[in-house]
Parts: C-alpha cells; structure tokens; sequence
C-alpha cells in the first residue's frame, strides 16, 4: 500500500506540491490523472525517494520513504516510460540483471529470472538478443525488470506513452494480472480513456493537490456527466476557477 500526506515540494517559486494526500490499496490499480503540470511526476519521485518532499510524508507499507529510502526501494517496481535496452543482451540477461542489483544471486536469481519468464509469457523471446525487439516484446522485458524482485508495489508514469495499440493492451493484460496477485498498482497518466479503462481508483490532482477521487463510475455520478471525460473537464474546470 502506498499513502502520502500532505506532501509538499516546490522548486524556486513554482510549487509543485500543495499538501497532496491520498491512498493506493493493495489489490487495486490507482490512477493518477492531472493535466501537464499537475505535478504526477513530483508525487511519484517522492514516493520513490528521489527527491525529498519539504513537508509531509511518502508511505510505502507503512515505511516512510524519506527515512528509510533503500527499504521503500526493495519494496517498489518502477516501470519506466523508455524501455532503454542494450540490444546485444538476451531478454532473460537484462532480467537478470536488475535481479542481482536486487541481491539476487546464484540460484535464487536464476529462479526469480525464470517465474518472471513464466509469469509474462516470455518463454520465445527471453534467450533472444533485444535488437528488433518489438514494443510489446521491449515492454514485457521491463516489465520483467521491474518486478523480478516480487515487490509489492509497482509504480509506472505515463507507461503507455509511445506504445502502439497492441503493445498497450498486452500492458493492460499484465497490469490485470499483477492486480489479481494483491499488488498495489499506482500510475499516473494525462490520458483519460487509459485511465477509465486500467483503473479502481481515480486521484485527480490539479496544481500539486487533489481535486477529486473516487471510481471513475463515482466521478461521474458525482458531475452528473456520462462520460469520464465530461467528468474530468468538469472537475478541474471547477476546482482551477477556484484557485485562480
């Protein structure tokens, strides 16, 4: 599970972060939505631990981000939105990898490699070298990077951003199946309809603070609009007004 509170974090005079607080559950897939600017990206390097909020805190399983980086880490899958590959390694060689810089060794590495392998579907390609990969197949490889260690918690930021239809549906798949294991899933997008499709949980953030959250079915209900969209425009329309 992974919670924040009153996050705050600026940069000169732009404040990215305005006391956000929210919650991703275990078991669920959480979306991030907010327009450019929002500051989606600044929530989830604090999580990560790779900037540090000026006030409030980043929980991961009830471990403080800021205190214990290194132990948060161990607990988090990041995928990333470039899938930087060598392509003269095999798939199975890029896994393995990040399993070692995991601590995971020997037998117990080979092991994680092959259920990560498995778990994927990556049986025909993980002995081939990543030249001419294409982005489905660059994708489930990291993928395969980020969870080889079995974290709890798997964060992705804009993670269909330059994939194709096919390739964004094999995601779609994978990140269904990793929810039905119990993981909590936490991305951010700017894209609704990516978001109405993959997600419980919908945090709607504007300027570094929530605005809204709930089902996209409950968002909707709540503006009266049929469509997540309308729902999305109506919602931040409402609320920048406000703070303007």
């Amino acid at each position: 599970m992974i919670t924040t509170q009153g996050l705050e974090k600026s940069y000169k005079d732009v404040k990215a972060l305005r006391g956000l607080s929210f919650e991703a559950k275990d078991g669920e897939i959480t979306g991030l939505l907010g327009p450019n600017g929002a500051g989606k990206t600044t929530c989830l390097r604090s999580i990560y631990g790779l900037i540090h909020a000026d006030q409030g805190t980043a929980m991961v399983d009830q471990i403080d981000a800021s205190q214990k980086p290194l132990e948060v880490r161990r607990r988090i899958g990041i995928f990333p939105d470039k899938f930087g590959l060598q392509e003269r390694l095999t798939a199975r060689e890029h896994i393995a990898y990040f399993a070692a810089l995991h601590g995971l060794h020997g037998k117990t590495g080979a092991e994680a490699v092959q259920k990560v392998i498995d778990d994927l579907g990556m049986q025909d390609i993980a002995d081939r070298k990543t030249a001419g990969f294409s982005q489905g197949q660059r994708m489930k490889v990291a993928l395969g990077q980020a969870i080889v260690h079995q974290p709890q918690n798997l964060i992705l930021d804009e993670p269909s951003r330059g994939l194709d239809v096919m390739s964004t549906r094999i995601l779609r798949e994978l990140l269904y199946s990793l929810r039905e294991q119990g993981r909590c899933i936490l991305f951010s997008s700017h894209v609704m309809q990516e978001v109405a499709a993959l997600c419980d949980r919908v945090v709607i953030m504007v300027a570094g603070q929530v605005v809204a959250e709930g089902t996209p079915q409950e968002l909707c209900e709540r503006t009266g609009q049929s469509s997540f969209e309308e729902a999305f425009v109506q919602l931040i329309g409402t609320e920048e007004g406000i703070m303007l």
